[in-house]
C-alpha cells in the first residue's frame, strides 16, 4: 500500500480509555509508531490532543462506535483532520484483536487513504439534533404518561379523561 499522509493517528475509542497509534516518517519508508493511552476524561483528552500536536499529526481517523468518538471530536476538532470511520468499513482481519492493533490498524488505513469519513454535521447542527431528539422524547413521554392515566380512569368507570387530562397536561400551553 501507498503511504500518503506522512504524520496520521489512529485512535481506538473505549469508554474510559484511548488507545492512539500514530505513524510518522518519509512516505516512502516504513513508519515509526509511537503509542500510548489516555482517559476519556477532559483531562485525559486534552493530554491527548497535546500529545497528538507535539508529534506534529495533521490528520486522526477513529471508528463511530456508539456515542463514544463524540467527546473525542469534541476536543480535537478544531487542531486536526478528523475522520470518522465506519466501523464495518475498516474490520481489521480475524483473529487476535487488542487495542493498540485496533489503533495501529486505523492509523495504516489512514495513512495509505484508505478510509471514506462517515458525515459529521457542524457543531451548531448537532447541538440542535440533540435538542430536537430530546424534544421528541420528552413529548413521548408525556403522551405515554397521559394514555397511563386514560387507562386507570376507564378501568374505574371515570368518563372524565377528555377533560381532565387536557387541564392536567396543558395548563398554560395550547392542547394540540
Amino acid at each position: 500500500m501507498e503511504a500518503m499522509i506522512e504524520r496520521c493517528a489512529g485512535l481506538d475509542v473505549h469508554q474510559e480509555t484511548v488507545v492512539a497509534c500514530v505513524l510518522f516518517g518519509p512516505l516512502d519508508k516504513k513508519p515509526k509508531t509511537s503509542i500510548e493511552t489516555f482517559s476519556t476524561t477532559t483531562t485525559g483528552l486534552l493530554a491527548l490532543s497535546d500529545w497528538l500536536a507535539t508529534l506534529q499529526v495533521s490528520d486522526v481517523v477513529m471508528e463511530s462506535t456508539g456515542v463514544y468518538w463524540k467527546p473525542i471530536w469534541n476536543i480535537l476538532e478544531g487542531s486536526f483532520h478528523l475522520v470518522l470511520a465506519n466501523a464495518r468499513h475498516v474490520k481489521n482481519v480475524p483473529g487476535r484483536k487488542t487495542d493498540v492493533k485496533d489503533a495501529e490498524w486505523l492509523a495504516k488505513l489512514l495513512r495509505c487513504g484508505l478510509i471514506e469519513s462517515n458525515f459529521v454535521p457542524p457543531e451548531d447542527i448537532r447541538d440542535l439534533r440533540d435538542l430536537t431528539r430530546y424534544r421528541k422524547k420528552l413529548i413521548h413521554h408525556r403522551t405515554s404518561e397521559q394514555n397511563r392515566i386514560h387507562k386507570i380512569l376507564q378501568d374505574a368507570n371515570i368518563k372524565l379523561t377528555s377533560v381532565s387530562i387536557r387541564h392536567l397536561w396543558c395548563i398554560g400551553t395550547p392542547y394540540p
